[in-house]
């Protein structure tokens, strides 16, 4: 499972014209599902995801969770996250998970979250052609993969 986490001021998801969802400031997580994951990599992903300290305190350091800023969060699935690139120069995604694989693992790490942070998590639409708009913060950009959870 891949994530890349974006520290936002806020951000939104828009599909076929309407605003699917918006958030303000926390973070815009954009996942990545293949097929050997699992609800394991969806528990360490939502705990690490909750508790990263890239929220600034009183003194300027990254040194808050969303947690501790009340922040809100924004998920969309992302399939391209797992392109493969090596062959060409038209990338192939056949490291990408299969629907019926990913959505479940998708919804649950959705719900997970919205749990994690005590407060609804905005979605995409698994599959849909989106158009995200985001103001990143900082910017902070956190690239994550369940393969390097050590």
């Amino acid at each position: 499972m891949r994530a890349v986490v974006q520290r936002v001021s806020h951000a939104s998801v828009t599909i076929k014209g309407i605003e699917r969802s918006r958030t303000g400031q926390g973070f815009l997580i954009l996942l990545g599902i293949c097929d050997e994951d699992t609800m394991e990599d969806v528990d360490w992903l939502v705990k690490k995801i909750a508790n990263l300290r890239v929220f600034d305190d009183d003194n300027h350091v990254m040194n808050r969770s969303i947690l501790d800023i009340d922040g809100e969060a924004l998920v969309v699935s992302q399939f391209t996250l797992y392109a493969s690139y090596k062959k060409g120069n038209r990338p192939s995604w056949f490291r990408a998970g299969s629907h019926e694989h990913s959505i479940p693992l998708y919804e649950a790490f959705c719900s997970q979250l919205s749990e994690a942070i005590s407060k609804p998590v905005g979605t995409g639409e698994f599959g849909a052609d989106m158009k995200v708009e985001l103001l990143n913060d900082g910017p902070v950009t956190i690239c994550m993969d369940t393969i390097n959870k050590e």
